[in-house]
């Protein structure tokens, strides 16, 4: 089984408007409500390539119910911790100019956060558990190595989506894959890049720290894999950028979709590209049709 976990989810409250006048009543053209954050993001892509898996996290309130509910409709399995407080909004208003207005999240209890890692004590070596998103200000800077301390413990897999010491911190438990784009690992080392071969000995670095698996998304450039002594870059596709927002988590999705099942490192790369890419040329997140679109179109390079 693959198990998400987000810490701090958030319904995402999408809204266009021709343009945004500070000050002035502001009449909205389109809106969208979306169940949001990044492990849910992964959830609900694994679910459209029928890669069955669990979301947990914390939710609360009458937010927490659109999600569970967003999420049940889709036919993802959800084991939610339920908390006192609300589950956050997240607004992203687009105009002129994208801006974005998140919550902080919500205030958990110690009763909460002993539930959360009680289901996560129930996980196996035959499964993979994804950690990816914010955490909530009343949860302890470390508290993601507090889980993977308890995942690993039951010889299950793990894969983190952070950055900076966060992500150092949690190499050495050896997590089956790490995420960054070319701008994170260069904050990560205090450098910078101005080529694919600048960044091929920082990518291998993660791998010597213990990451199983290293994919460094290049943005309009496509995305590098590191895995052993092999390196494959990817082309990038041509689309119309019409959302970032969870191309990263598709990616993710799509690479462990394929990894859980074989040992194709190219396939599993494949989706991984294809599902990043098909969730940046939509409004939402990727279909299953959209992704299948793109699979043959993508060209992979061996770089080593």
């Amino acid at each position: 089984m693959i198990y998400t976990v987000t810490l701090n989810p958030s319904i995402d409250y999408i809204v266009q408007l021709e343009t945004l006048e500070l000050g002035q009543l502001n009449r909205i053209a389109q809106d969208y409500k979306f169940p949001g954050g990044k492990g849910i993001n992964v959830s609900r892509i694994l679910q459209r390539l029928g890669k069955k898996n669990a979301a947990l996290g914390f939710l609360g309130g009458f937010t927490g119910d659109f999600i569970r509910s967003s999420l049940e409709q889709e036919g993802i399995l959800t084991d939610f911790t339920t908390i006192s407080d609300d589950t956050r909004i997240n607004i992203k208003l687009k105009a002129q100019e994208e801006t974005e207005v998140n919550g902080q999240g919500p205030t958990l209890s110690l009763a909460e956060i002993a539930d959360l890692k009680s289901r996560l004590a129930a996980v196996s070596s035959q499964d993979i558990v994804i950690l990816s998103g914010s955490i909530p200000p009343s949860l302890p800077r470390d508290f993601y190595s507090q889980l993977i301390e308890l995942i690993t413990a039951k010889g299950a897999h793990f894969m983190i989506d952070t950055t900076g010491s966060s992500l150092l911190e949690t190499l050495e438990a050896q997590p089956l894959l790490v995420k960054p784009n070319h701008h994170e690992l260069a904050e990560l080392f205090a450098t910078s890049f101005s080529s694919i071969e600048d960044i091929l000995p920082y990518g291998q670095l993660l791998l010597e720290k213990g990451a199983q698996h290293v994919i460094v998304s290049l943005g309009g450039d496509g995305a590098l894999l590191f895995s052993g002594d092999a390196v494959y870059q990817a082309a990038p596709l041509k689309g119309t950028l019409i959302n970032s927002v969870g191309a990263g988590d598709s990616m993710i999705a799509g690479f462990v979709s394929q990894l859980s099942a074989t040992p194709d490192l190219e396939l599993a790369f494949r989706y991984g590209v294809a599902c990043g890419s098909a969730t940046a040329f939509s409004a939402d997140l990727a279909t299953a049709a959209a992704i299948t679109d793109l699979l043959d179109q993508i060209t992979l390079k061996k770089l080593k």
